[in-house]
């Protein structure tokens, strides 16, 4: 089986063509590849790409992600997170191939404190959630056949991440703010990557189970309790600690003013695809204190 991935350079990119290659021939291109085109600014370039490789899947892990950036740059954000993923499913479509696709909690409106489920009324607050939706829709529309992931507050031990600002920080300050008005659960990039190869396989061998799932680690959190737990782990495992936990101070997001706004609410309910595809999402903190062992050494 030939699969074509998209943001190989990515932090699920990165994972995905770990956890895809027992598949089959994955041809994992980034935005600088020179042999075929993976630019998403030139979603013309991708459809010729898409012709000359056909595949059997498409995974596509390339996004615009930069949140308050997308309010400056509406039309790239667009571009890259919208028309591209539309041209994908367009191809996909033609050649009889599939696709995977990546969307993220900031489709729904980030109001309440109930988990989002699959088919909750959506309502972007901003230009990167709205432009994620216009490509989820895109893509429903083409009808190729599709798995559309929507995760939220994503990490990898590959790059940065706030676990690693946080370490940062707490080495060098006495006293720390950390949002504590935003809940959602922490979602390793590695873990994403092994439940979409055995998702993609199963979609393969059973069509009918294709649509859109949300996918998170189990349990919820806020940034504030994140934060805590990520520096008192490391303090456990004996790496310089300036900050005592009492000075962890939580406070509301209007403490940290962005041009676009976040979520409150990034709970997503994961039953939908446990069931469909008889997996289990472990806990955030087992994820994350691996990253942290890694990371650490």
């Amino acid at each position: 089986m030939k699969i074509l991935l998209f943001g190989k350079d990515g932090q699920v990119g990165w994972e995905l063509q770990r956890a895809l290659a027992p598949l089959g021939q994955v041809i994992a291109l980034g935005s600088r590849n020179t042999e075929f085109a993976a630019d998403f600014s030139d979603p013309d370039a991708l459809a010729a790409t898409v012709r000359a490789v056909a595949p059997r899947w498409i995974v596509n892990a390339a996004a615009y992600t930069a949140v308050d950036r997308a309010e400056s740059e509406p039309e790239l954000a667009r571009t890259v997170n919208a028309i591209a993923p539309g041209v994908l499913a367009r191809e996909a479509a033609v050649i009889g191939a599939s696709l995977v696709h990546y969307s993220t909690d900031y489709v729904f409106d980030g109001s309440g404190s109930t988990p989002w489920v699959e088919d909750a009324p959506t309502g972007p607050l901003g230009v990167y959630g709205t432009t994620k939706l216009e490509g989820e829709e895109a893509i429903r529309r083409s009808g190729c056949p599709h798995l559309i992931l929507r995760t939220s507050w994503v990490y990898a031990a590959r790059g940065s991440n706030f676990a690693k600002t946080m370490l940062k920080l707490a080495a060098e300050r006495a006293a720390l703010k950390v949002i504590d008005d935003q809940i959602g659960a922490p979602t390793g990039a590695d873990l994403l990557a092994d439940v979409t190869a055995h998702a993609l396989r199963q979609a393969g061998r059973q069509p009918q189970v294709c649509g859109t799932y949300h996918v998170a680690a189990s349990g919820l959190t806020s940034w504030h309790a994140y934060a805590v737990h990520v520096i008192e782990q490391a303090r456990c495992l004996g790496r310089p600690i300036r900050v005592e936990r009492e000075a962890i101070e939580p406070v509301p997001t209007s403490a940290f003013p962005t041009p676009a706004r976040r979520p409150g609410n990034s709970r997503l309910d994961t039953r939908k695809f446990q069931q469909a595809f008889d997996l289990n999402l472990p806990l955030w903190q087992t994820g994350v204190d691996r990253m942290l062992a890694e990371v650490l050494g």
